[in-house]
């Protein structure tokens, strides 16, 4: 597992769907600005779901984030579009309502990161996020991402455009960071 002193990324579990499909795909507003595709109602435990993982698509790693401390399911992560030629992906993450704002996301940027350039060996990692999203945008760029760009009025988000940014990190500007020890004065 890839972890930090707070969150691990491991495998999803079957029973880790319906509750991530209920807390962050039922959220009909929140969704349609984190997925491209238009919403449209799934029934729970639809194959269709977002959340299943298909097998043998070496294009996408699906991660469960756990929350250490407490041992519970705390949100998704994935690296998708992975293309082993070009050795670049894209980063996506969804935390539940209850675990956003404590600074989960910026660990779980890192750890998605270190499994992009260390496990993976790829050179570039790329986010796309809407530009009122501040909470993704401060954590891609806290772990190193810089904003390449703004794409003007690219995504239709419940009967209005909005502005997409994009942030890139290559894997020669990135630093993995390791966390201080326990016992080390902060």
């Amino acid at each position: 597992m890839l972890q930090t002193s707070r969150i691990a990324l491991r495998a999803r579990h079957d029973d880790d769907i319906p509750l991530l499909h209920t807390e962050l795909y039922d959220d009909v507003v929140t969704r349609s600005r984190a997925d491209t595709r238009p919403w449209r109602p799934l029934a729970p435990g639809s194959p269709e779901s977002p959340f299943v993982v298909g097998q043998g698509d070496d294009g996408v790693a699906f991660f469960s984030v756990v929350e250490l401390s407490s041992g519970e399911l705390a949100g998704e992560a994935l690296v998708w579009g992975i293309d082993a030629h070009q050795r670049r992906a894209h980063l996506g993450l969804a935390l539940r309502p209850g675990f956003r704002g404590r600074g989960l996301a910026g660990d779980l940027v890192r750890l998605l990161c270190r499994y992009g350039f260390t496990v993976r060996g790829l050179q570039r990692l790329q986010v796309e996020t809407m530009a009122g999203n501040v909470p993704m945008i401060k954590a891609a760029t806290g772990a190193g991402f810089v904003v390449e760009g703004t794409l003007r009025r690219a995504a239709w988000v419940c009967g209005a455009f909005e502005d997409e940014v994009i942030l890139g990190l290559l894997a020669s500007e990135w630093i993995d960071e390791p966390e201080p020890a326990a016992d080390a004065p902060a």
